[in-house]
């Protein structure tokens, strides 16, 4: 794939990614595979800001409504799935751009994934079952047990990465920690990645009119509709998470969108902490469009 080049742009939830990627894909003639985690799911649009009907008409996603909430999916099956995607891509196209915020998925593609084992059926459906019948600070006591090197790394409050980590410590009979390797893969092709910033304040003005605009469209409805299904792990999401909880009558519902702005405040933190530890991200202000593809060609040159 000798001068094939994928063009990765990603940043913090609100800095304006869509529609300079937007541009990006219009003057490269290319679609956009989506990095979102979340707009994978036909089910959630309104919270994840999933791009518009027109948008997609426009230029071509791939990766958007794609898999139901009720699927498997995850950052290993996104890399299999991209990698085979741009072989058919760079066919036709020098370039192709990946853009979103979901910082695993994006290694994921970059760097590769530890060849962690497929969970099977039967053991993906007892540890389901085991989380909401012990909940999840038992099964957190059996990882520090089966795997105390992983316990001291992982996100004790994070469902998914506990659960997912025993299913391989009780299928395998090993630890999770022996199968990650962290080793970075080759690419048989450049990647040029792109970074979006915006000063503090503004970035965050834009996070709290973002919200509001959300629940003007109908994020609440979207919410009612999904309360049902709240305990699945792809509903563990800022802006529904908070609006279950003024569901069940936690909170009143001033309090959970004030809540749905400051967890996405802290996400947009999370997500630069994570960036700024890669030097081969390059930044920019959204605005800079046209200093953003210059660079683009230099760099794939």
């Amino acid at each position: 794939m000798r001068g094939k080049t994928l063009i990765v742009i990603t940043g913090p939830t609100a800095v304006g990614k869509s529609q300079l990627c937007l541009d990006i894909a219009r003057h490269f003639d290319i679609p956009i595979i989506n990095a979102d985690s979340r707009q994978i799911y036909k089910e959630l649009s309104i919270g994840t800001a999933k791009p518009s009907a027109e948008d997609q008409q426009a230029v071509k996603h791939y990766f958007v409504s794609t898999m139901s909430l009720q699927d498997y999916y995850s950052a290993s099956l996104f890399e299999s799935q991209v990698t085979d995607l741009l072989d058919t891509l760079f066919k036709t196209s020098d370039y192709a751009l990946m853009a979103g915020g979901s910082m695993m998925y994006i290694d994921a593609v970059c760097d590769g994934i530890d060849d962690i084992p497929t969970i099977d059926d039967e053991t993906r459906a007892t540890m389901k079952q085991r989380l909401k019948d012990e909940g999840l600070q038992k099964l957190c006591e059996e990882l520090q047990h089966l795997d105390p090197e992983y316990y001291e790394i992982v996100d004790r409050q994070n469902p998914k990465r506990v659960v997912h980590a025993l299913e391989i410590c009780t299928m395998t009979g090993q630890t999770y920690t022996s199968f990650r390797k962290r080793e970075k893969k080759d690419r048989p092709f450049r990647i040029v990645k792109i970074g979006l910033n915006r000063d503090r304040e503004e970035l965050y003005n834009r996070i709290n009119a973002r919200v509001d605009e959300m629940m003007q469209k109908g994020l609440l409805e979207e919410a009612e509709a999904l309360y049902p299904m709240r305990e699945l792990n792809a509903l563990n999401t800022v802006g529904y998470k908070e609006l279950f909880e003024y569901l069940n009558g936690r909170w009143p519902l001033e309090e959970a969108v004030e809540r749905i702005k400051g967890n996405t405040r802290r996400y947009a933190r999370k997500q630069l902490t994570w960036y700024k530890k890669d030097p081969q991200i390059h930044w920019f202000h959204p605005d800079q469009k046209k200093e953003i593809i210059d660079y683009i060609i230099t760099e794939s040159s």
